[in-house]
């Protein structure tokens, strides 16, 4: 896990494991093919298919390798006397063609998204001749207001396992593509629990 700070909050980035986006993939897959309820209708999103995991498969596959991630984000921060991290939700957002996800902010004390699978060249594409765009299915986080030495926008371009932990009061926007495929991340919410 390592943090940066590209503006005021800091934001870690570190890697999945691969058991676990295995673990995940295999999962959503699972649940796609029983045509669960779809939980976009719950998120910001304008994405058509987004399902929220269980407690118990999230507290027995996945929590741990979480909350090792939470815990060497906060400790790069010296935030100090944790009691425990609760995950409160976790969710996959299966992302195709057109789709996007609007700026917005999540629940919580710390939120995170992982990748687990991309198309290739998602955002090396054209959409117009000679014109490059350069935040097809990237995500932006946005912070304050663009001044004088002070940046307010950051962008990540997704990677396959990578994992991405912030505050969850940082403002966010997951910009559409425009090949075929799919993009699937996951997102979560986390509590700090803090020792009395």
């Amino acid at each position: 896990m390592k943090n940066i700070k590209p503006f005021g909050p800091s934001i870690g980035i570190g890697i999945l494991s691969s058991n676990f986006v295995k673990k995940i993939n295999g999962e959503f897959n699972s649940k796609m093919n029983k045509k669960l309820r779809d939980y976009s209708s719950k998120l910001a999103s304008q994405i058509k298919n987004e399902v929220k995991f269980n407690k118990q498969f999230v507290e027995k596959y996945l929590s741990k390798e979480i909350k090792q991630n939470i815990k060497k984000f906060l400790k790069n921060e010296k935030v100090k006397n944790i009691k425990d991290i609760k995950i409160l939700n976790l969710w996959v957002v299966r992302q195709y063609k057109g789709e996007y996800n609007p700026i917005h902010y999540h629940s919580g004390d710390i939120s995170g998204v992982g990748y687990i699978k991309l198309p290739p060249n998602m955002t090396n594409n054209k959409l117009l001749k000679n014109k490059k765009i350069k935040t097809n299915g990237t995500l932006d986080f946005i912070n304050g207001q663009k001044n004088f030495l002070s940046k307010s926008i950051f962008n990540v371009t997704p990677k396959e396992g990578k994992l991405i932990i912030f505050p969850n009061y940082l403002m966010h926007t997951a910009y559409p593509f425009n090949i075929d495929g799919e993009r699937r991340s996951f997102s979560f919410n986390a509590k700090i629990i803090y020792k009395k």
